[in-house]
């Protein structure tokens, strides 16, 4: 499977046809349906929906087709309904005509000197009002149908965007740590070294005061000392283990963000172990080279679902 990031944006339009023939003067002007999908990075899936009254009671079915399909995400979906010919007046139903007249009624029955409502006050009264020959049960489903395989597209696009950047990250973090394993023993070796001069100083010192071997043990067990608190191999062991496993998961693909950044969080433990034991230079450069190498595959882990 691929891939997936949790961000991307599709649209799709539908327009819907007017009904009665084309000759007829007061046949209802053709409604264009515009849908969008919106998605960016969350922690969990969460559906928002911006529907116009018409479309209201399609919510649920929407609801179930996005979350048939999608798994993590801030997802919003907007849809709008707007006459294709801006310039066109639709009649009023003559339903509704009749409910404002007959309310019209009871207010000034109630308040006689109210305003008389104006045929401007009607056109906008019942601009909104359903269109009893449009009926959008079976085209929103699929319009959200065709905007979603766009926005998985967008998203396996992205999904493919964000793991190469992560393999190459890997690469690095194995260049690095490959450069980290010799330095230990160099270091174990020098540091040998120095205890051994200051073995051979103190015994000079001394004249014969001290024992030559309780020097030398001495020596020798500071020197075992150091070279176990600088040995990082374990570090390098489970860090190369990490990096494996982020690049079988990464191969693997679909649902992977929430183990990706478990992951990335022990590569960062791993990489600051291996500082606080560093005993040279070029070994805390490498620390600090990873965390900044892991600090960029964390940000963009955040984004994969």
């Amino acid at each position: 499977m691929p891939v997936y990031s949790m961000t991307g944006y599709a649209s799709a339009q539908h327009g819907a046809s007017a009904t009665g023939a084309e000759t007829d003067a007061r046949a209802t002007p053709s409604r264009r349906l515009g849908l969008e999908i919106r998605s960016v990075n969350s922690r969990f899936l969460d559906l928002s929906f911006r529907l116009p009254d018409d479309l209201r009671a399609l919510e649920p079915a929407l609801r179930s087709l996005l979350t048939a399909r999608l798994k993590r995400g801030k997802v919003e979906v907007r849809a709008a309904l707007e006459s294709e010919d801006n310039n066109a007046l639709q009649d009023p139903p003559p339903r509704l005509l009749q409910r404002l007249n007959s309310i019209q009624d009871s207010v000034k029955a109630w308040l006689p000197n109210a305003a008389p409502l104006t045929v401007a006050d009607a056109l906008r009264l019942c601009a909104n009002a359903p269109s009893a020959s449009e009926d959008w049960a079976s085209a929103v489903p699929a319009l959200a149908e065709e905007a979603l395989d766009a926005l998985m597209a967008a998203r396996e696009r992205e999904g493919k965007r964000l793991a190469a950047m992560l393999q190459d990250r890997l690469k690095q973090l194995r260049a690095l740590a490959a450069q980290a394993v010799p330095m230990v023993p160099q270091l174990v070796e020098q540091q040998r070294l120095r205890f051994m001069e200051r073995w051979k100083e103190a015994m000079a010192l001394t004249d014969g005061a001290v024992a030559p071997e309780a020097a030398r043990d001495r020596a020798m067990t500071e020197a075992t000392a150091f070279a176990i608190r600088i040995d990082v191999a374990e570090e390098i062991t489970r860090l190369d283990s990490h990096l494996d496993e982020i690049e079988r998961l990464l191969k693997k693909g679909g649902e992977v963000g929430k183990r990706l950044d478990f992951l990335i969080q022990e590569l960062h433990r791993e990489a600051n172990t291996l500082g606080s034991k560093s005993a040279a230079l070029d070994l805390t450069r490498i620390s600090v080279d990873m965390k900044v190498l892991i600090e960029q595959m964390r940000e963009q882990v955040q984004n994969i679902e």
